[in-house]
This record gives C-alpha cells, structure tokens and sequence, in this order.
C-alpha cells in the first residue's frame, strides 16, 4: 500500500506515458490492450484525459481519492492533476486526451463517467482517424465536435473512495483497504485515535463527505470490482470484500452501481 492511500499497491509492469510535448489537434487518441498488474508512475500533463475501460476494470489514483471504471465506464482527469492509472487485470483502454481550450466545460475535478452507446460508437470512429486528422470544415472536425459535445454530456457515477487528509485517519482508512474483510468498529477506531465517537463522525464526514459506514461500504464494493471481473463467484467476492451475507452485497453493489454484480458486467 503506498502511503496516500491508494487501493491498489504497485505491480511489476510500468506503462510508458507517451512523450508529448503538446496534443497534434485537439482531441487525441490511443489504444492499449494492459496486460494483468500494469501501472503508471504518478505524473501529469497539460492537457485533459478521458481513459475508458472496454474491458477489464481501470483505477486511477490522485491524492483527493481512488476512481474506478468497469467495462464501459471512464473516468476523467482534469488538465495538471497529477494521477496514477492501475490495472489488476488484462483490460482494453482507449484514452482521449483533449486540449483545455476545446474543453473549457470541463471541471476542476476527476469524475467517473457512464459512457453511452452513442459516445462508444463516436470514439470508436474517431480512434480510426489519423493522428493529423483534417481540420477546419472537414467531416473529420465535425466529428470531432459531436464526440466533444457528448462527453460533455456523459453522466457522473459515484465510484469513488475519497480519501481524508487527517493523517492518523488516512492511516486507518489504508488499513480497512488493504484488509475490507476486517472488522472495525466506529468505536474502536475512536479508541485508537485517542477521541470519542461523535468527534470522529464528524472528522470522517468532514475529511470524506462520506459517514464512516458509507465510505466502508464503498470501500468494499469498489475493491469487489476486481474479483468479479475476473471471474470470481458473487458469494467469493462478497466474502472477501467483507460481507457475510451475499444477499446484502446484492443489495449494496446493485444500490451504488445501480446493477447486480451480473447485470453490471454484463451491461459492460
């Protein structure tokens, strides 16, 4: 676990991060096919990046908190954030970066996005354009434009774990996800900081915005994501996210995720 909080600690592959100085047009893409365990280094660019996941569950990591896409899902990152982008898993990536100035709708903030059929279809054409696509009024610009616009449009999907900057409490919060089948109490985390419980309910929704039960929750379902996608059993995977009951995880993930764990991948 690395010491800001990431869900998924470093593995053995490291991606490149393209070398560029500035976009070509602006809306670039790219494709990659990661193998299992793939990762980049923490860095940051100039210009906004939509990576969407067509298979395989991504992560990206920033110092406000973890996102994650399952297949068909993507997650936005705000020009100069700095982000690490993880896979546990072989997954499909498309990125597109995009130039600030063709996106000025854009927020200041990393967002998890549903991808329409109507968007997936465009970035699939538009990933088929050369990099020096024609400019101007071209069919290729007019393209362009539409899938901007779209993604201006993608609706936002809650699959996030904020993070607390409070550093004795960042501390337990990498412990429950290093371990989100352990057990720990409101109170015995009060008594391991040395506070009551009402003083650490409101630190947690301060720090987090989430309640301490909300945020564990997530936390569970969200590292859930990856044992299904590889193809473990519900019952398995609720269980190793902490839950005794498969019923209640059911309940839980389809309440975040708005599917059942076999209707979100097969949605996907």
């Amino acid at each position: 676990m690395s010491a800001n909080g990431h869900i998924a600690q470093l593995r053995s592959v490291e991606r490149a991060i393209p070398d560029l100085a500035r976009l070509p047009r602006p809306l670039y893409a790219r494709a990659e096919s990661l193998g299992a365990g793939s990762w980049t280094p923490p860095h940051q660019h100039d210009w906004v990046q939509f990576s969407y996941a067509i298979s395989g569950v991504l992560g990206v990591h920033t110092s406000d908190g973890s996102y994650f896409a399952p297949p068909q899902w993507g997650i936005w990152v705000p020009a100069s954030m700095q982000h690490q982008v993880v896979t546990s898993m072989r997954a499909e990536m498309r990125s597109l970066y995009v130039r600030r100035e063709a996106c000025t709708w854009a927020g200041e903030r990393c967002r998890v996005l549903e991808v329409t059929p109507l968007a997936r279809e465009l970035i699939k054409s538009f990933c088929l354009l050369p990099v020096d696509y024609p400019e101007e009024d071209s069919g290729e610009a007019r393209l362009v434009q539409v899938l901007l616009d779209q993604l201006a449009g993608l609706p936002e999907v809650g699959f996030s774990l904020p993070l607390p900057s409070h550093a004795r409490l960042l501390e337990l919060c990498n412990e429950l996800i290093e371990s989100p089948e352990r057990f720990s109490s409101l109170g015995d985390w009060a008594q391991r900081l040395n506070t009551s419980e009402k003083t650490l309910m409101r630190l947690f929704q301060r720090e987090t915005g989430l309640s301490f039960r909300g945020w564990r929750q997530r936390m569970r379902l969200l590292t859930s994501l990856n044992a299904l996608e590889s193809g473990d059993s519900v019952t398995s995977a609720a269980l190793s996210s902490g839950y005794d009951s498969t019923s209640a995880f059911i309940a839980a993930f389809k309440s975040l995720f708005g599917f059942t764990p076999g209707e979100l991948f097969k949605h996907g």
